[in-house]
């Protein structure tokens, strides 16, 4: 499925809007990786634990725009954004959200 966050396909033209779709995912951050992204944060470099849960919730709010966009029978989502946030008591959880317009392109 094609998936932009520009407006408009260039060369595509679109047939109909289908409606809005958004898809979210809300993953907990356990204590260890909590510690562990502490450290790294301390002594300097990247949390590959964060990185890689955040990487698998964005994959899940992308599925879903996905699926809800096939049940509405559109072929494309456009105007795509795409944020972050931590949620929950003391920043425990991180969730991203993303929302775009389900379109059926020609």
């Amino acid at each position: 499925m094609l998936k932009t966050t520009t407006h408009t396909v260039e060369g595509r033209p679109i047939q109909e809007y289908l409606g809005v779709v958004v898809g979210e995912a809300i993953l907990g951050a356990n204590i260890f990786k909590d510690l562990f992204g502490s450290i790294t944060d301390i002594i300097g470099g990247r949390s590959g634990s964060y990185e890689r849960e955040m990487g698998r919730a964005r994959k899940i709010a992308f599925a879903e725009i996905e699926a809800q966009t096939r049940a509405l029978g559109g072929n494309a989502i456009v105007g795509i954004d795409l944020d972050y946030e931590v949620v929950g008591e003391k920043g425990g959880m991180m969730m991203v959200s993303v929302s775009g317009t389900a379109v059926k392109l020609r």
